[in-house]
């Protein structure tokens, strides 16, 4: 399983809270109340970010151990994207359809389940086996 980490650096300001941020991955912030809460945050940001670089096609940034002088702590965080990307793709989405009322009403009266069968014609329209 392939696993990613970077450093990360968590500060505190006069505001309440701490902010994390990513040197080597611009633009992968995120914060929390506590420290705990920071670290997750942290672990969740960097997950959807690489994915989100991953789907779009882009690569991932080489990871350098140059951490700056901002007097924040500095932790390595470590992901999982192919847990990420699967939990991702295989999250279930609401759809719209238009049918007529007639064939909606006699649906109902079977019972039917729109979405299993919606899935079912579409999986055997593209030809994917199940």
């Amino acid at each position: 399983m392939r696993k990613v980490t970077y450093l990360a650096v968590f500060e505190t300001d006069e505001n309440p809270g701490i902010s994390v941020y990513f040197p080597d991955v611009p633009g992968c912030v995120s914060c929390g109340e506590t420290f705990d809460q920071a670290l997750c945050m942290a672990k969740e940001a960097l997950s959807l970010h690489i994915y989100g670089m991953e789907k779009d096609g882009e690569p991932l940034p080489p990871r350098t151990d140059i951490i700056p002088d901002s007097g924040g702590m500095v932790v390595p965080i470590s992901v999982f994207p192919d847990i990420v990307r699967d939990g991702m793709n295989n999250r279930r989405e609401k759809t719209t359809v238009t049918i007529p009322r007639w064939l909606k009403d006699a649906a109902e009266t079977e019972g039917l389940n729109y979405s299993r069968l919606l899935e079912s014609a579409i999986k055997e329209t593209l030809e994917i086996a199940s």
